[in-house]
């Protein structure tokens, strides 16, 4: 019996543009693995691994993670995937961690979730969050029952440092410089190899 090939996917978009969201719908159709390289840091760094000690070193520092560091994170759980169909979630994020992962494995389709900046600077400074349990509100499209109190415990929610109309507009910026390479890297895969690899989802 034929296995049918496996699939290696990318999802790629700015903070807020609703990654977590269509991975969750991908996911529960399609029965793929899920690796995403925030909470995979977020992990090693609770765990207090060597390389989440490391990489909280730089984050600490207002600093990038190294291209190295975050390479070898992913692909060491790559690497425990390979029988399964998977989607990464937030890597690669630098056209050195692309080309890394390409000397892996072949990547057969990256989506790309092409959302207006305005629009993701609303729902961003429109979320609020319950820092105990990770819950998640928005105030434009799920918000608490009572505003600024969490639903639940009745406790307090909070806006993340991130989430706070300041900083937004740089994420947003540093994201696309940073990210655009990636994007016109894997178009030129597409453009040698004559396979279609690249989709572009609007919102």
């Amino acid at each position: 019996m034929v296995l049918p090939p496996l699939l290696r996917a990318v999802i790629m978009g700015p903070p807020g543009s609703g990654k977590g969201t269509v991975s969750a719908r991908i996911i529960k159709h399609f029965g793929v693995k899920h690796l995403s390289s925030g909470d995979l840091l977020r992990d090693n760094m609770q765990k207090k691994t060597e390389v989440g000690i490391l990489a909280k070193s730089y984050i600490d520092q207002g600093q990038l993670i190294p291209d190295d560091i975050m390479t070898q994170l992913m692909l060491n759980e790559i690497r425990g995937l390979d029988r399964y169909n998977w989607l990464l979630d937030g890597f690669p994020r630098t056209v050195a961690q692309a080309e890394a992962l390409d000397k892996e494995c072949h990547i057969d389709t990256v989506i790309d979730l092409d959302v207006p900046f305005e629009t993701i600077k609303c729902r961003l400074t429109a979320r609020w969050i319950h820092p105990a349990s990770g819950r998640v509100y928005n105030l434009e499209f799920s918000p608490p029952k009572v505003q600024g109190i969490d639903d639940i415990t009745g406790e307090p929610l909070v806006q993340r440092d991130d989430d706070k109309p300041e900083t937004v507009s740089k994420r947003l910026q540093a994201y696309d410089a940073q990210t655009k390479p990636v994007l016109e890297y894997y178009r030129t895969v597409e453009q040698k190899t004559r396979n279609s690899i690249f989709d572009v989802v609007r919102f």
